[in-house]
C-alpha cells in the first residue's frame, strides 16, 4: 500500500532514529497524526533543541551555554584527570556512577577511516591543547569495539608523548558493547577497575 507523500516522508524521517524499523516508524507516524497536540509539542521541542543546543567550547558536550555545567564547576577544572568518551550520553552514564569528578572530552564519534572520520572530525587538536594544560591522567572510556580500541590507542599515544599517564576502563565492559547501554553498577565497577596502558 502506498501512503500519501507527506505521510511517507514522516515515516522515512522517523526511521533515522536508532532501532526504528519500517513498522515502528509507521506506528509512530499514525500515533503522531492521531495526537496532533502531542505531535506539535514534539515538533516544537525538536526545533527548539536544534536551535538552542550547541557544543561546549571546552569538552564538546551538549549545552545551551558556551560552557557546560560540568566544565563551569571550579572543582572540576582543578582536577588533573580528563575522561575521554565517544558520545555525550556516555558522560551521563559515567556521571550516574558517582565515581568520577573530573573533566570530560566528548569525541562525538570514533576513528573510522572507512567512514571518513579522522582526528580532525573528533576534535583531537583541541584535546591535545587541553592535555598541555596541567593534565596528569587521561582516562579512556571508549567502547571496546574495533573503532573504540583504535581511537583509544591513538589518544594514548598522543598523551604518552606529553608524559601523561593513560588508563582505560577495563572490567565489566562487554566486547562490542556501548557505554550508554550499561547499568550504573557495571559501569562503576569498570571505572574503579581501570588499568594502566
Amino acid at each position: 500500500m502506498k501512503f500519501a507523500p507527506a505521510l511517507q516522508k514522516l515515516i522515512d524521517a522517523l526511521r533515522i532514529l536508532p532501532g526504528v524499523g519500517p513498522k515502528s516508524a509507521q506506528r509512530m507516524a499514525f500515533i503522531l497524526l492521531e495526537d496532533q497536540q502531542g505531535a506539535t509539542q514534539l515538533a516544537q521541542a525538536v526545533q527548539q533543541a536544534l536551535t538552542q543546543i550547541k557544543s561546549c567550547n571546552i569538552c564538546r558536550n551538549y549545552t545551551q551555554t558556551d560552557t557546560c555545567e560540568i566544565c563551569a564547576e571550579p572543582a572540576r577544572s582543578e582536577q588533573a584527570a580528563i575522561c575521554i568518551v565517544a558520545q555525550p550520553q556516555d558522560v551521563l552514564s559515567i556521571e550516574q556512577t558517582g565515581h568520577f569528578h573530573g573533566r570530560y572530552f566528548v569525541l562525538k564519534g570514533l576513528l573510522s577511516p572507512i567512514d571518513g572520520i579522522g582526528p580532525e572530525e573528533l576534535g583531537l587538536d583541541s584535546l591535545q591543547q587541553q592535555l598541555q594544560q596541567g593534565i596528569s591522567e587521561v582516562i579512556l572510556a571508549t567502547s571496546p569495539s574495533v573503532e573504540g580500541e583504535a581511537t583509544a590507542f591513538y589518544i594514548s599515544e598522543m598523551a604518552k608523548k606529553l608524559g601523561i599517564s593513560v588508563t582505560r576502563l577495563a572490567q565489566g565492559l562487554p566486547a562490542g558493547g556501548e557505554l550508554s547501554s550499561l547499568d550504573s553498577r557495571t559501569l562503576g565497577h569498570a571505572f574503579s577497575g581501570r588499568k594502566q596502558l
